[in-house]
């Protein structure tokens, strides 16, 4: 199913934390040094956008999603994997995380994420309005504009003031 464009800011963080699960998983993670820098690196993407991509969805993706009692499981499930996926960001912040437990996060990240694209976005899609989508398209924009300048991936606002721009 093609994506609603009210949903694509999410998606496209999605994209940016699959890559990194993707080269999580290809590293070798043999080195103390490589782990350390794995980590650093979990820790920046969390503090620069992930925190702020979890938010915007237990803010303005979740609760209207739990109006459809079919999907209301499917939302437990996933703020149940947030919780996870917090701990182990923190972990990595830590230091705490050897080899196994960096590809346990990135297989953990990435089935999170193709869940909430297959399940969630589409069972959203499919039961929701042109409307509805819209005011849950401005509310995520204008959560992740407010902090755009921390996210790594630009937010449609952004995008879309670049184009305009000629930049």
């Amino acid at each position: 199913m093609l994506r609603d464009k009210n949903l694509v800011p999410l998606s496209r963080q999605h994209q940016h934390a699959l890559a990194l699960c993707v080269r999580i998983n290809r590293a070798h993670l043999s080195s103390p040094a490589e782990l350390q820098s794995w980590q650093s690196e979990i820790h920046q993407h969390f503090d620069q956008e992930i925190r702020y991509h979890f938010d915007a969805e237990e803010n303005h993706l979740f609760p209207p999603a739990r109006q459809f009692p079919e999907l209301r499981p499917l939302v437990d499930e996933l703020l149940v994997e947030h919780a996870l996926l917090r701990n182990y960001f923190a972990r990595a912040t830590r230091g705490e995380l050897d080899s196994a437990g960096l590809r346990t996060f990135a297989d953990t990240l990435s089935s999170h994420i193709r869940k909430e694209e297959r399940q969630l976005f589409e069972g959203m899609q499919e039961r929701m309005g042109a409307d509805a989508l819209a005011k849950i398209g401005a509310n995520i924009d204008q959560t992740l504009t407010e902090v755009s300048q921390a996210c790594i991936v630009p937010t449609e606002s952004k995008l879309k003031a670049e184009e305009e721009s000629g930049s």
